[in-house]
């Protein structure tokens, strides 16, 4: 009985690994559709004449609708499973990338990436990520991290594509090319999801699983949402904005694009680190660190100018913002039970969205009003300054719970 327990074990243990890699791609397309608008934003607005402003705010309306439509399909997730999950969102993510091409007004763009947040991107972030963090009950910090690193992959390698694309044949054969690509490359995976057996069984259980965290799931939840937003509008600036910053400054698209994929290229790594890091010194001690590195290094992107100077700035904001962003999956798996994993990563991603919608289209914003990205970027930073003191202010919280209950025991 004990070597049958075992087999399952490793096989469940097997199949984790496969959906790692599921979720790597998937992710990876969604997230690497996201970051191109930062691309298309140019070539559209001069095409149709809307302001960068205008532009923009269709990454804020895809962000809020990822954020909104991510809790409603965690709730279903935590019922029914995340099974048909990537299939729907490949085919979300293909139809709207193939209409993108054939928009002519604000209204149609903005509602193409409405539809690709609510039924590509909520589908396929939070609720697959709840499944992969639980097929694994050690450790969980790597295989988030590199399931997470694969959004930092489609972000370095898709907008560079983008920008391709736009060059060879103009913005609307690319969104055709990157449309058949999506289909391609996105249904034949899809049909690989399957649920952690752990989040199965938790769903038919009737008691709430027992944890050891010290504080609540709710209270956890409060805590990382109120940080996320203030962090994701630090990272979201340079994001949705370093390409059109460097092309301002006389540099070429290809240029541009090529650091925005050493970014993400290096952000890929990072993933990775933060996850491990959060299984070695703790999962906010990580998420701390992580969040220091990207304040510190935001605000400099407008005072560099040569080549290797923007190059290593790039990889260092990369590395730390990325690392940020598998620091509260692991965060939001180690401090919440299975039953409520997919639920508790959608409120987080929510507010997460939210943020990043609001650093995208302020980004945009305070250029038009003051002709240049400085204030952005210097508005970005403040924001990573409160993320920070909120982050700080969390872990005394853990600690004087954590005292208390140690205090009650004796």
């Amino acid at each position: 009985m004990g070597n049958t327990n075992n087999f399952l074990k490793l096989e469940s243990l097997n199949y984790g690994w496969v959906m790692v890699l599921v979720v790597f791609v998937l992710s990876g397309l969604a997230f690497g559709s996201m970051a191109s608008i930062s691309v298309f934003l140019k070539p559209i607005s001069a095409d149709f004449g809307w302001s960068r402003g205008a532009t923009s705010l269709a990454y804020t309306v895809a962000s809020l609708a990822s954020a909104l439509f991510g809790v409603i399909w965690g709730v279903v997730a935590d019922k029914y499973g995340t099974r048909w999950f990537g299939f729907a969102g490949a085919t979300a993510m293909s139809l709207c990338l193939y209409l993108l091409s054939t928009q002519t007004s604000l209204f149609q763009f903005y509602l193409l990436y409405f539809l690709f947040g609510a039924l590509g991107g909520a589908l396929l972030f939070s609720p697959l990520y709840a499944n992969v963090g639980f097929w694994f009950r050690e450790n969980p910090g790597l295989a988030l991290g590199i399931a997470a690193s694969g959004g930092a992959v489609g972000q370095a390698f898709i907008p560079h594509l983008s920008g391709y694309l736009i060059d060879s044949s103009g913005w609307q054969s690319a969104y055709l090319n990157l449309a058949l690509i999506y289909a391609i490359i996105a249904f034949p995976i899809a049909f690989l999801i399957k649920e952690s057996p752990w989040r199965e069984s938790a769903r038919d259980q009737i008691e709430p699983e027992p944890r050891s965290f010290p504080i609540s799931e709710k209270e956890v939840v409060i805590w990382i949402s109120v940080a996320v937003i203030f962090c994701c509008i630090c990272m979201s600036v340079p994001i949705m904005h370093l390409v059109p910053l460097l092309t301002d400054t006389s540099f070429s698209l290809e240029f541009a694009t090529k650091v925005l994929m050493v970014l993400m290229i290096f952000g890929a790594f990072g993933r990775i680190f933060g996850g491990i890091l959060g299984d070695y010194i703790g999962p906010l001690p990580g998420y701390i660190l992580m969040s220091l590195g990207q304040t510190i290094s935001v605000v400099w992107f407008p005072q560099v100018s040569s080549v290797t100077a923007i190059y290593l700035l790039a990889a260092f904001f990369g590395f730390t913002y990325s690392g940020v962003m598998s620091s509260i999956l692991v965060c939001t798996r180690v401090m919440v039970s299975a039953q409520f994993a997919a639920r508790a990563m959608s409120i987080t991603s929510f507010f997460g969205w939210i943020g990043m919608g609001l650093g995208g289209f302020l980004g945009g914003y305070f250029f038009d009003t003051e002709g240049n990205y400085i204030w952005a970027y210097t508005f970005a930073g403040i924001m990573g300054c409160i993320n920070l003191f909120i982050l700080s202010q969390f872990w005394f919280r853990i600690k004087r719970e954590e005292k208390s209950l140690l205090i009650q025991g004796n």
